[in-house]
């Protein structure tokens, strides 16, 4: 089997050891608390797969749009609390509080992507900033009774399926998790294969020449700003029902700045990448939580005692690391790895000079062949 087919293949591998987790009793010491299929295990696990997807959401976005957004924590809180309010306050069933979250998921983005996509740069992230912050104060200062504040909005249960409530069925949340991070990883390898796809990646590497070739960026910009506003939103209504109730902890910046961590670190412009961030961060933030309560740590001296009792640091310490040592992030690290792999299998025995790799020789015939210069990188005369 080729490297081609495999890599097609992994992700079903993938989908289906994911799936039969839940029957599994083996017990991982040091990963996780209890047995695999244990409630406690099954909820941290689906917490992974939905962050994975809303990482992969924001990847769209930042990886493959180049678009540095720092309000993507808005259409994630907007579509946790909008399902939790058409269920608790409007008594609404799930389908249509699926199907409304749905519409604000849409509207939302559009109507801040429609304004914000105006300006570029660091004033397209602020002005995303901006709007964040505006959801984020609405929320804390609960308008109307509406949103809780503080102590965030716990959902009602008789509007919801039996299948996704109590404890002993957290299984059910797991795979409705699983099945969001399928659907999630499903629309973004379409979308970025499509025309519209390639289009966003030129975008990221030269806007101005997209415009040369007759395009129209501000719209495809938009496009992704609404896809991935809507995913994001999809993602919150998993949350909720995992959960059971909506906390203004996900309308904050430091929310998004987390999702930037993710894509980071998971690789941005990969879509497994993102995903596999996703999942890293959600998990090593859980745990870390955890380390930092521990008596291990609370009866340590406080110089050091301090920063290990603040996961932040510690992720953010990790995020430092990353930028410089493994940039490209994961993904990254593996697409190297195989290359120096493949250019060891291929490269010729030497003659007495420099042997060049069998692929470079490949790229450089293509890049001849498409009118593009060897050395300088620019297009031959009359191209």
């Amino acid at each position: 089997m080729n490297r081609k087919n495999l890599g097609r293949l992994g992700p079903l591998v993938v989908f289906v050891v994911l799936a039969l987790l839940p029957y599994s009793t083996l017990q991982i010491p040091g990963l996780f608390d209890g047995v695999l299929n244990s409630p406690g295990t099954l909820q941290l696990l689906a917490l992974c797969l939905i962050f994975g997807g809303v990482a992969l959401s924001y990847d769209l976005l930042f990886g493959f749009t180049g678009l540095l957004s720092f309000g993507h924590a808005l259409y994630f809180a907007a579509g946790t609390y909008a399902a939790n309010l058409a269920l608790t306050e409007f008594g609404l069933g799930l389908g249509t509080a699926v199907a409304l979250t749905t519409a604000v998921g849409v509207l939302l983005p559009l109507v801040v992507g429609a304004v914000a996509l105006r300006v570029e740069g660091i004033a397209f992230a602020m002005v995303t900033l901006a709007t964040a912050q505006v959801g984020s104060i609405i929320v804390l200062q609960d308008p109307g009774g509406l949103t809780g504040g503080e102590e965030g909005l716990a959902v009602s249960r008789e509007p919801i399926p039996d299948v996704f409530v109590g404890v002993f069925n957290t299984v059910n949340k797991y795979w409705l998790a699983l099945a969001y991070l399928v659907f999630v990883y499903v629309v973004a390898a379409w979308v970025t294969s499509s025309r519209a796809g390639r289009v966003w990646q030129a975008i990221r590497e030269n806007e101005r020449r997209v415009e040369v070739l007759g395009m129209q960026p501000y719209r495809f910009k938009l496009l992704v700003f609404v896809l991935a506003g809507l995913l994001a939103a999809l993602g919150g209504v998993v949350h909720l029902l995992l959960l059971g109730g909506s906390t203004p902890r996900v309308t904050t910046a430091d929310f998004t700045l987390g999702l930037l961590i993710m894509v980071v670190l998971g690789g941005a412009g990969s879509r497994w990448g993102a995903v596999l961030g996703g999942v890293l961060y959600t998990y090593l933030d859980s745990r870390l939580t955890d380390l930092a309560q521990s008596p291990a740590v609370q009866d340590l001296p406080a110089w050091l005692r301090v920063p290990l009792s603040e996961p932040l640091f510690l992720l953010g310490t990790l995020f430092i690391l990353v930028v410089f040592f493994v940039p490209g992030g994961i993904a990254g690290l593996v697409a190297r790895l195989q290359e120096r792999r493949a250019g060891r299998r291929s490269a010729p025995p030497p003659t007495g000079g420099t042997a060049v790799p069998g692929r470079a020789v490949e790229q450089v015939r293509d890049r001849a062949a498409r009118g593009v210069g060897v050395g300088a990188g620019q297009p031959r005369d009359g191209a």
